[in-house]
């Protein structure tokens, strides 16, 4: 018996499952053929691996230039600084405030210049005790989108927004939607929805099952080119629009957005995830 592994370092943890030992054999290879003018059939050759597509052949010749991205973490939400009612991004998670865990990802890329902190004033010291460990630009923002992104540095190429409630977004995931856009002019983590989606009416009844295959559970961060929010911004506030972040809007300027695939293990800690590590 020998056990498949699963760990996550940054957090410490591990666990496995029990397999059996056994050995098999390696699925078969997949041929075309012809038929040649006796009948029979001859191998031609074994199937190729898909193409990759114009985006994925370009995005491995985009380069993100060091320090040309800000980071706009987002760690607002107000509470005490005791007790179940302090935000949960900031709630100790292995010794550790959950909202460091993705600081410390993005303090380590070389592509980041800055990194803005959104949170209310009374959470600052949090972030300003590990400044020493971070090697970007330290910078503060009060909650709401248009102080957040004013606060942004005019030189940078990419603004990559993140939710702080996130603490396992990969450096490798972040690398790959900021390729991309860098390319598209916007970006976001997503992963392909696993669960089946059904539409229903004002009644609850069921309308019609959705086809997974279009469908994506979106993540963070997303990442946008700063024109294209500033832009995005102006309509927002001329037409007196609503809007849920900054990739929606993107949205409203038409201006297509870019669904990069992430990890399943990029969630975001709600409620009932945190009182199952807590208290499990």
């Amino acid at each position: 018996m020998e056990l498949i592994k699963f760990e996550y370092p940054l957090l410490g943890l591990g666990f496995g499952f029990p397999t059996i030992n056994k050995q098999y054999p390696p699925p078969p290879t997949t041929v075309t053929a012809t038929a040649t003018a006796t009948g029979k059939l001859t191998p031609c050759s074994a199937s190729a691996a898909p193409l990759p597509t114009t985006q994925e052949k370009e995005s491995d010749i985009i380069v993100v230039k060091d320090k040309s991205v800000s980071v706009v973490l987002l760690a607002g939400g107000k509470g005490k600084r005791m007790g179940a009612t302090m935000p949960k991004q900031y709630l100790p998670l292995l010794g550790q405030p959950i909202a460091l865990y993705s600081f410390y990802t993005f303090s380590r890329m070389i592509q980041v210049k800055e990194i803005i902190v959104v949170c209310d004033p009374s959470y600052k010291d949090i972030f300003q005790d590990v400044k020493g460990n971070c090697q970007a630009e330290l910078k503060f923002a009060l909650p709401g989108k248009e102080r957040q992104d004013s606060a942004v540095d005019s030189n940078s190429e990419l603004v990559c927004v993140h939710d702080s409630a996130r603490p396992l977004v990969l450096q490798e995931d972040v690398k790959k939607v900021l390729k991309d856009g860098l390319l598209n002019g916007a970006a976001v983590l997503g992963v392909p929805v696993k669960a089946t989606i059904k539409e229903a009416n004002i009644e609850s009844f069921v309308v019609r099952t959705l086809d997974r295959k279009t469908l994506w559970e979106m993540q963070t961060p997303q990442i946008i080119k700063p024109e294209l929010l500033r832009k995005g911004f102006e309509l927002v506030n001329r037409e007196g629009l609503e809007v849920t972040d900054d990739v929606s809007i993107v949205e409203h300027l038409k201006h297509p957005v870019y669904i990069t695939e992430g990890s399943y293990t990029n969630i975001k800690v709600v409620n009932y995830i945190l009182s199952w590590i807590l208290d499990g």
